[in-house]
């Protein structure tokens, strides 16, 4: 997790990524010896692109710990960028960063400027039109927190309030009333009244605060980036219980090459990286000892 100290070097570098990010990537990790793709892939499908390249190339956001951040010396770093990591070496591949913008991402409609999104995206009903998913790898509460200054310390407080989250994310979706995760759909609702706004990661919005912006109230995240932005020393409590908890899994592009083998087996590895207790280790690792490998965390 980042210090209060090191944030302003992580934006600048972060900045600089995210400008180049149709080409600007981490250094390739090494295959590992002995790891296999499967068997032979698809002619042109996504599995035979990867084995070919030698490496998946993995969107990730530069500035969202703990779940992923661009680390000073240009190397990145959290519980996503783990779990990718693991995906590509049980595969026997490679695997190179990307920073897309999270809108981006989510539409669809790649162009193959990247493989797979190990992104903590949440699996809703319209995403899955145009994105193929993995089974959840972990599932994050979503938590409300409000700035210090503005003294609100219940969700009820922040009824007819502003509460910032990201564009283009089930926070969003949520506090407009159209979050839609199918059979699993939360039945909360958001506070009577409030407003969102947005920035292009909700992150920003806990940062905004710390530089001086007070146009809104509340900010609506994961419960991880929630803990950490405290722990930073940033302004502001968390208020009330999780509102929802969020299916986080890898997405696939529909539009792209023929994704069935690659899907078939980045879901069994999933499903064995849950198995094998290596899901446990990283979400103990990254969350502060806490297992979030199931819906009610632990």
């Amino acid at each position: 997790m980042i210090t209060r100290g090191r944030v302003a070097l992580l934006l600048g570098a972060a900045l600089l990524v995210s400008a180049c990010s149709s080409g600007g990537a981490s250094p390739s990790a090494a295959p590992s010896d002995g790891a296999s793709a499967g068997a032979t892939p698809i002619p042109g499908g996504l599995l035979d692109v990867v084995t070919k390249a030698g490496k998946i190339r993995v969107s990730t956001d530069p500035q969202y710990p703990p779940q992923s951040e661009l680390a000073p010396d240009g190397t990145f770093q959290g519980f996503d960028i783990d779990v990718a990591s693991e995906i590509a070496k049980r595969m026997g591949l490679g695997v190179e960063f990307v920073t897309p913008s999270w809108d981006t991402i989510t539409a669809g409609g790649w162009g193959g400027r990247w493989d797979m999104s190990v992104g903590s995206m949440t699996v809703t009903s319209p995403r899955q039109k145009i994105l193929d998913f993995s089974p959840p790898y972990y599932y994050t509460p979503a938590q409300m927190a409000a700035s210090t200054a503005s003294g609100v310390t219940t969700l009820d407080g922040l009824a007819g309030k502003t509460i910032c989250v990201g564009e283009a994310t089930t926070y969003l979706d949520w506090l407009n009333g159209v979050l839609d995760f199918g059979t699993e759909s939360p039945e909360t609702k958001p506070p009577s009244g409030s407003t969102p706004i947005t920035q292009t990661t909700d992150r920003l919005c806990a940062e905004a605060w710390k530089a001086g912006r007070t146009d809104w109230e509340g900010w609506l995240s994961s419960s991880p980036t929630v803990d950490a932005a405290i722990k930073e020393g940033l302004p502001l409590v968390a208020v009330g219980d999780p509102v929802y908890f969020e299916p986080l899994a890898a997405a696939l592009d529909k539009s792209g090459p023929d994704t069935s083998d690659f899907l078939a087996r980045l879901s069994a590895i999933v499903d064995e990286m849950h198995a094998d207790g290596t899901l446990t280790k990283l979400s103990q690792k990254w969350y502060d000892g806490q297992d979030l490998t199931t819906k009610q965390g632990g």
